[in-house]
């Protein structure tokens, strides 16, 4: 018993330490967003071929719901294919807040923020080209009045605004619980395997711990990136296997696509190769020897 309680005492206290980091980043980020957002989408929407560049960039920024926005206008198809894979590998989802909640480094920040957007620019000029050189590129035309005769969206309607304080009070405690549980069953893991054994299976099986991480990565929820993050800054999983986890974790945006998107192939295709870019990635930094 003394044991759990150990485990629950040490979880509750870390995880009470960050509540007004978080509180602080989501209220920034809600209200950037809020002023924001129209600009980000309408700025995305007229890039053309250099959409990918746009969409990474615009993705690097502390916005919540950039990727599923970004998953609706590749639906669509006002956006392409690699505008849509910039996006979701830029976003940093739930990583940034933990970040600044556990008081990293800001320069180590922007490094890992900028790097996701490097990779998200390359890689998406990528996929645009495999589908031109495989002509599957479509007609080039946007289909919303067919988005939204399906999904019955109302787009004509008046947009209701959310309040920023309270999106923010929301996201902090949503992502609060999942630190709060996730330090649960992490701390008593560790305690019964043992902090260097996991340490040693993640060094000696780096192959593994990237497909692992990445796998994690693709769950469409924020304890996804919660999770990555949090054994990475514990020094559990080594920065290319937490990159290539991170770099596939796109929030809610690919839940946004699979409900949007009708063409089943499509999506998974996309997941896919999103995995694929995820794990390439992560063991290409860790070949490099790239640490962070």
């Amino acid at each position: 018993m003394e044991f759990f309680i150990d485990i629950f005492n040490d979880a509750l206290i870390d995880t009470l330490k960050l509540v007004p980091f978080l509180f602080v980043t989501y209220w920034v980020m809600e209200l950037i967003e809020h002023m924001a957002s129209d600009k980000s989408r309408a700025a995305i929407e007229r890039a053309g071929h250099a959409g990918p560049l746009v969409g990474a960039l615009l993705g690097a920024l502390p916005q919540c719901g950039f990727s599923a926005a970004a998953s609706t206008l590749y639906a669509g198809r006002v956006i392409t294919v690699g505008t849509l894979i910039a996006v979701f590998l830029s976003t940093s989802d739930e990583m940034l807040p933990i970040f600044i909640a556990e008081q990293v480094d800001p320069i180590r920040i922007v490094q890992i923020i900028g790097l996701k957007a490097l990779i998200g620019v390359i890689m998406g000029f990528v996929f645009d080209l495999i589908v031109r050189l495989t002509h599957r590129a479509g007609d080039g035309k946007p289909h919303i009045d067919e988005l939204c005769e399906h999904d019955h969206c109302h787009c004509d309607d008046e947009e209701e605004h959310h309040s920023p304080l309270r999106s923010a009070v929301h996201h902090t405690l949503q992502v609060t619980l999942f630190i709060f549980l996730i330090s649960l069953v992490l701390g008593g893991a560790i305690e019964w395997v043992g902090e260097e054994a996991i340490a040693s299976f993640m060094q000696v099986h780096p192959t593994l711990s990237v497909i692992a991480a990445s796998i994690v990565g693709l769950i469409p929820n924020c304890g996804a990136s919660v999770v990555l993050t949090e054994l990475y800054l514990e020094g559990t999983l080594s920065f290319g296997a937490a990159m290539g986890g991170l770099l596939v974790s796109a929030g809610i945006g690919l839940l946004v696509l699979v409900r949007t998107n009708r063409h089943v192939k499509q999506n998974l295709t996309i997941i896919g190769g999103l995995f694929l870019t995820g794990v390439i990635w992560g063991w290409l930094l860790q070949l490099l020897g790239v640490a962070l």
